[in-house]
């Protein structure tokens, strides 16, 4: 190679060189504020579980220290000043507030709460539904059997949380108007649902018997017999 040769190449690289450093004076930035933004990104991530680790911590021990008071509407007192930062929170808070004020024999009022949790759509379903089916049950004195069997129908749509604990209800206040062919079609039609838990199989299979029917689904003979 030429010493004219050599010197280009020299030249040539030291213009690669100055563009380089150039660019990266004007876009190196970028490249800082990305590295910045990740790094700086998962410590925020990092501080953010930690902060809500604290506060679920701390709202964990407000609710213990409510339920240590002596009395039920003591309680229902305590748990109502907890203040909750996300609409969950406020629905494990409030569903403890109902059965406390249960507890106290403050029936309309535990209604009223659940019944709110149950209306708020910025809840998930188990939350809403939960609030309903404890609503509806504490509401067996004042709302009819076929009042209830409606509103447990809603709850019993395939694929809802609760649906094995509706259709239970569902057949209870067919028991509850005495007809009994209703109740047991409908137990046995729940025994026929998969994924029922052993201690719910169990209850319905000792109300089928108690009614007079029989586990393979049929009812008595007196029954067959239409008598």
């Amino acid at each position: 190679m030429s010493q004219s040769d050599s010197f280009i190449d020299e030249v040539t690289e030291e213009v690669r060189r100055d563009r380089l450093f150039a660019m990266f004076r004007r876009y190196g930035w970028i490249a800082a504020v990305v590295v910045i933004l990740i790094v700086g990104g998962a410590a925020w991530n990092e501080y953010r579980k930690s902060q809500d680790r604290a506060r679920a911590e701390t709202f964990g021990n407000a609710l213990l220290s409510a339920l240590e008071q002596s009395e039920a509407q003591e309680r229902v007192t305590a748990l109502d000043s907890i203040q909750a930062e996300t609409p969950g929170a406020a629905a494990v808070r409030d569903l403890m507030k109902a059965a406390e004020a249960s507890e106290a024999g403050d029936t309309s009022g535990a209604v009223d709460t659940l019944t709110v949790v149950a209306n708020n759509p910025d809840l998930p379903l188990i939350y809403r539904s939960l609030a309903q089916y404890r609503a509806l049950a504490l509401q067996g004195d004042t709302l009819s059997p076929a009042d209830r069997r409606a509103a447990y129908e809603g709850l019993s749509a395939p694929g809802a949380p609760l649906r094995h604990l509706a259709l239970e209800q569902i057949a209870l206040t067919h028991v509850e108007e005495g007809d009994r062919d209703a109740a047991l079609n409908a137990l046995n039609s729940l025994l026929e649902e998969a994924g029922l838990s052993a201690d719910l199989q169990r209850r319905v299979s000792q109300l089928i018997v108690s009614l007079g029917g029989s586990l393979d689904g049929a009812s008595d003979e007196a029954s067959s017999d239409g008598n």
